[in-house]
């Protein structure tokens, strides 16, 4: 029976509640089945093992309502459970225009900070369609379906108040796109990996702190980044090129950046990396993790050593954005269906240019700038941006 039919038919709403236990929503149907009614909507929550089952059916003929109605009583009553059946017409309101997922994390994600992003999406003009959780480890992550109001100006209201109430909060336009194949592309110092390769060379040719330096305010926006690059390159002039395996080796991935990656690979998504860094690195990550794309700095390297400059295109800021683009066009992914995720000022044109700009444990700069931001240290709770949910991920043995 379509929407149209079932508009202005009379209807019942029968909700059961109680214990959770195997079943009950098969007993519940055979018992309205007696009846020969039509199901016209379903819903059923188990929360720490209490049950919420909703069926709308349509009303009995030949004025079999009151049976019906102490048949499910007596059903429920011999299973403990309660019973509500209220008599109405028709389905559920329509749904407003304008539909949106807003996936909230919080570590933890407190009542305080659940009211408030209700409160905010209210104040925009949305109503929350459902509620249900993501992940509860390592952080609690939650969405909300939400009707009637576009999706702009609820991220542009959400995210200008998310640092304010303590969470993370992305927000995504509904529609089959959210499961359609995706490209992810990651910045690699400091996002997929936890530290910056520059300082790792760095330390071997004894300039560590000189080199972090320059390295924080080009990441705060202060400096220019190709001339920071140039600059801090030129201080390992003279190294040994065999200290290129012992930072390999130092490299340390972000906490769940596999699970990340295994788990878009296993859906069929790409994945890439572009960075500020050096392939003599990226090409390493390239190799172990599988990414489908790569690319980087070059470190010139002359009869063994370093020579303190780099070869070919300059990867900065309006260059990861290039790179960007050129990796959906290879991939076949049009630009809207494209995730970025970066913690730096030279991330953040490729963060506006994606169709989700994450912004990853970032400056504050970026974080203001950035469509979303995550500000937990595990990489793979962008999962949860994209609906994927931690049983899914843990079903398939990824993480």
């Amino acid at each position: 029976m379509s929407a149209s039919q079932t508009s202005d038919v009379p209807t019942l709403l029968v909700k059961i509640f109680g214990k959770d236990r195997p079943g009950i929503t098969a007993g519940l149907f055979d018992t309205l089945a007696a009846y020969s009614v039509d199901v016209v909507d379903i819903e059923q929550v188990v929360t720490r093992g209490r049950i919420v089952l909703c069926a709308l059916v349509t009303q009995p003929a030949d004025s079999g309502e009151g049976e019906l109605r102490a048949t499910v009583h007596s059903w429920a009553d011999s299973l403990k459970l309660q019973a509500e059946i209220l008599s109405g017409t028709g389905d559920n309101r329509p749904r407003g225009s304008g539909r949106s997922h807003v996936t909230v994390l919080g570590h933890p994600l407190t009542a305080e900070s659940t009211a408030a992003i209700a409160s905010r999406i209210t104040a925009t003009g949305g109503n929350i369609d459902r509620i249900f959780r993501l992940a509860k480890y390592p952080v609690t992550a939650v969405e909300f379906a939400v009707s009637g109001v576009e999706t702009e100006p609820l991220r542009t209201e959400l995210a200008t108040s998310a640092s304010h109430i303590g969470v993370d909060v992305a927000v995504v336009s509904a529609g089959l796109h959210r499961r359609a194949q995706r490209l992810v592309v990651m910045d690699v110092d400091s996002t997929l990996i936890q530290d910056e390769v520059i300082e790792l060379f760095a330390a071997h040719a004894g300039c560590e702190a000189e080199v972090a330096e320059v390295t924080e305010r080009a990441m705060r926006g202060e400096l220019d980044f190709e001339q920071s690059l140039h600059a801090r390159v030129k201080l390992l002039a003279g190294l040994d090129a065999s200290v290129v395996d012992k930072v390999r080796s130092e490299v340390r991935l972000t906490p769940g950046a596999r699970t990340l990656i295994r788990t878009l690979k296993q859906l069929g998504y790409q994945v890439g990396v572009v960075s500020g860094g050096f392939t003599q690195v990226t090409d390493d990550l390239q190799e172990r993790l599988g990414l489908d794309f790569a690319s980087a700095n070059t470190l010139e390297i002359v009869d063994g050593r370093l020579t303190g400059r780099v070869t070919g295109e300059i990867v900065d800021r309006a260059g990861k954005a290039r790179l960007l683009r050129r990796f959906a066009s290879e991939a076949g992914v049009p630009l809207a269906q494209t995730v970025a995720i970066g913690d730096g000022a030279n991330d953040l044109d490729m963060l506006n240019a994606a169709g989700l700009g994450v912004a990853f444990n970032a400056k504050p700069v970026v974080r203001e700038a950035a469509h979303t931001a995550v500000n937990v240290p595990f990489l793979d709770a962008v999962l949860y941006l994209l609906g994927i949910t931690r049983e899914e991920v843990e079903a398939a043995g990824l993480t």
